[in-house]
């Protein structure tokens, strides 16, 4: 186990906001997981720690939206996700996390811009669309296969939908639980589930409902309109650190 009291600063706030994340409440806070712990430890390792908080802080997110969720959403980027996954174990050699954080918050950045330039009062919900979605789901995958950024490809594809707000929640909590799921063997078989990993991430666990919990009471309470503008300022706030971060690893290098 970690017994640093540097990680546990930086791992607790971490796990708190993936939670409120994973229960749909600021989407994007889930981006925070992994570079807040790769401040102190690998990344990589910190992506081993938060693989299986993950997991069951998707077990908890599944109970509260059981039958709440799009399933055409569903149907369009779990297929793709899987896809992504797939691809990302593959080059897992040949790509770093600070070029996935680059992409990741580019994406986000010009999505949320595109969003504010275009705004001129309320747009009309999206239409299903299975290229997009297929293309935005295989990002969403591999990007979450390589750092747990999986949340701004996802939403470029599901909040121009504007789903109720219990409706998106359920759907991104079984987009990424059916995700997480599939990579748990890609993790295993790279080694990121050794003994302090494991041991560190049941340390944190009992966070995680704590977490999931308090998102899903706020998902609850909160109307659509200001839900969606605090989604979307946590993708452009994210998006920033992810870009800054992603610049200021490759300069190192």
């Amino acid at each position: 186990m970690i017994t640093d009291p540097m990680f546990y600063w930086a791992a607790v706030p971490a796990v708190l906001l993936v939670g409120l994340s994973k229960g749909g409440f600021g989407g994007s806070f889930a981006l925070l997981g992994t570079p807040l712990m790769a401040l102190v430890i690998p990344p990589l390792q910190a992506a081993g720690i938060m693989l299986p908080i993950l997991v069951a802080m998707d077990i908890v997110a599944l109970t509260a939206y059981r039958r709440r969720f799009d399933k055409k959403t569903i149907a369009i980027l779990v297929p793709a996700g899987v896809i992504g996954v797939t691809i990302g174990w593959l080059t897992a050699a040949m790509i770093t996390a600070a070029h996935v954080r680059l992409i990741v918050g580019t994406i986000g950045l010009w999505f949320t811009l595109d969003y504010l330039l275009k705004r001129k009062g309320e747009r009309a919900p999206a239409e299903h669309n299975i290229a997009k979605g297929g293309f935005w789901g295989t990002v969403a995958g591999f990007t979450s296969f390589v750092s747990h950024a999986g949340g701004p490809p996802f939403q470029m594809y599901a909040l121009p939908l504007k789903l109720e707000p219990v409706l998106f929640a359920g759907t991104s909590a079984i987009f990424f639980a059916s995700v997480n799921a599939v990579k748990l063997v890609p993790y295993f078989a790279l080694g990121q589930f050794s003994t302090q990993n494991l041991t560190t991430s049941a340390v944190l666990l009992p966070l995680a409902p704590i977490g999931v919990m308090s998102g899903v009471w706020l998902v609850k309470r909160i109307p659509m309109k200001p839900f969606y503008r605090i989604i979307y300022s946590a993708v452009f706030l994210v998006s920033c650190k992810l870009i800054w971060d992603g610049v200021s690893e490759i300069a190192l290098r």
